[in-house]
């Protein structure tokens, strides 16, 4: 399944190499023309069926929050700095995988009964915190790692009850398999693919993307908070598992081109594809870089609902991939019926 390979496969920003290298190996035999950027973006062209028609960019990224090793004691243990936004309170005791050679370890911490009272109450800083890789020395550490390393969560990925999977790294894995899905089809449209790199850093991959290809327009395939567990307020779900794919109306980065999100909102009612709006104006994707190029880009974003997003174990349903990638393909497929609404 390319969506677990995707999940498990090592790629912190900056770092991504392992799975730029999955998803060339499965889209050059689908594609017109395939490269890389300076930045480390990977990019592909499907020239269209119609000449002279739009072309639409279709943007998923790479990367994953991770860590960075910024330190290495002289007892051999690690310390770190976040990649991307990661809640603290998980990393205790998560089991890691740092650099390209994915050497095991531990994020390690004071034990519980060696804490204060006062102590116990309160969530771990970095500060507290260590990675033990099993050495000895800062030498024996060094033979194995180095400074400015990543580091990901060592999460394994599997299906959880009936039509979910759980792993790591699905944002943006779901965004990037579905885009492959895509590139196996061909739309009177000219696809250009852009798998991005450092989404998770400031939507830098994005950037660079939209500025170095000619677009008239973009949709963004991602993953997105789902808060729909106990205690969740109605207005504050954001999105709910098996709802379908969320449409954002906007986010902390984005307006959606209201004329694109009236387009996709059709498509969906027309083919009978469950879809849902995400609730809440917070976040951003990499669709806040690629709508502000030069003029302007309409731009939307597509996302698949995700519980306990940028952690060691997200889950999906996958009935929404598919319905993602199911509102994708019809709404390519007919766009040259419906472009004169984007005014």
């Amino acid at each position: 399944m390319l969506l677990e390979r995707l999940s498990t496969a090592f790629g912190p920003p900056g770092q991504e190499d392992e799975v730029r290298e999955i998803l060339r190996q499965e889209i050059t035999p689908h594609v017109d023309k395939i490269w890389t950027d300076a930045l480390g973006n990977l990019l592909a062209e499907k020239r269209g069926s119609v000449q002279g028609a739009p072309r639409v960019l279709l943007a998923a990224h790479m990367d994953e929050v991770a860590l960075m090793v910024t330190h290495i004691d002289k007892n051999g243990y690690l310390r770190f700095r976040t990649m991307g936004g990661i809640d603290q309170r998980v990393l205790v005791s998560k089991l890691v995988l740092v650099g390209p050679q994915k050497v095991p370890g531990v994020i390690g911490s004071k034990a519980i009964h060696l804490l204060t009272p006062e102590e116990r109450e309160k969530a771990f800083h970095l500060r507290d915190l260590y990675i033990d890789i099993g050495a000895g020395t800062r030498e024996e550490a060094e033979a194995l790692v180095s400074i400015g390393d990543g580091v990901v969560f060592n999460s394994s990925f599997c299906h959880l009850g009936d039509g979910r999977v759980r792993g790591k790294a699905l944002d943006d894995r779901v965004g990037c398999s579905a885009l492959v899905e895509i590139l196996q089809r061909r739309y009177p449209v000219t696809l250009v693919a852009a798998f991005t790199v450092q989404e998770e850093v400031g939507l830098r991959g994005g950037r660079v993307v939209a500025f170095g290809e000619e677009i008239d327009l973009a949709l963004v395939l991602e993953a997105t908070t789902a808060f729909d567990v106990p205690d969740s307020k109605p207005h504050e779900t954001v999105t709910c598992l098996g709802q379908g794919p969320a449409l954002t109306i906007m986010d902390s980065t984005l307006i959606a081109d209201p004329n694109l999100l009236t387009i996709l909102r059709e498509t969906a009612l027309e083919q009978g594809i469950p879809y849902q709006l995400r609730r809440t104006g917070g976040g951003g994707t990499d669709g806040g870089a690629i709508h502000l190029t030069e003029g302007g880009v309409p731009t939307a974003v597509l996302a698949v609902p995700c519980r306990y997003l940028h952690s060691p174990a997200s889950v999906i349903e996958l009935n929404d991939y598919r319905h993602l990638v199911d509102l994708t393909d019809a709404f390519l497929a007919k766009f040259m019926e419906r472009r004169t609404k984007l005014g």
